[in-house]
């Protein structure tokens, strides 16, 4: 399972631009399910970046985590984080989770997130969507747990 996490202002997620799901200040997740993966992997990633300190205290250091800042988390399934580019020109997803698989895995990542107390806005599973954020820093990391 593999997660792109960027510090944000403001982020939201449309589909047919109609926005589904918007968040102020927090953590914006692009999360990526591949074949392997499992709950132990979500609840990791989760409990991983609810904890990170990543966000500046009085005296500008990365110090505090999110609920110490009252964010909240955008949570956005991107098939494409599980793409290989390594052979040729185009990616190869041979590696990404079936699509029930990796629908299970990333509700069950939100209800983590969501049993932690975070607030979670969320896209659309499978749908082409358009990501708009304001990255604060910028601030990007990325994890990854086999």
């Amino acid at each position: 399972m593999r997660a792109v996490i960027q510090r944000v202002s403001s982020a939201s997620v449309a589909v047919n631009g109609e926005t589904v799901g918007a968040i102020n200040r927090g953590i914006l997740v692009l999360l990526g399910v591949e074949k392997g993966d499992g709950e132990a992997q979500a609840d990791w990633l989760a409990e991983k970046i609810i904890g990170l300190r990543i966000f500046e205290d009085g005296a500008g250091k990365m110090n505090l985590a999110l609920g110490e800042v009252g964010g909240a988390i955008l949570a956005v399934s991107q098939f494409t984080l599980a793409g290989n580019c390594d052979k040729g020109r185009r990616p190869s997803f041979d590696g990404a989770a079936p699509v029930a698989e990796g629908r299970r895995l990333y509700d069950y990542f939100v209800e983590t997130l969501q049993r932690h107390g975070v607030t979670v806005a969320t896209g659309v599973f499978q749908a082409d969507m358009q990501v708009s954020l304001v990255n604060d820093g910028p601030v990007t990391f990325i994890l990854e747990r086999r």
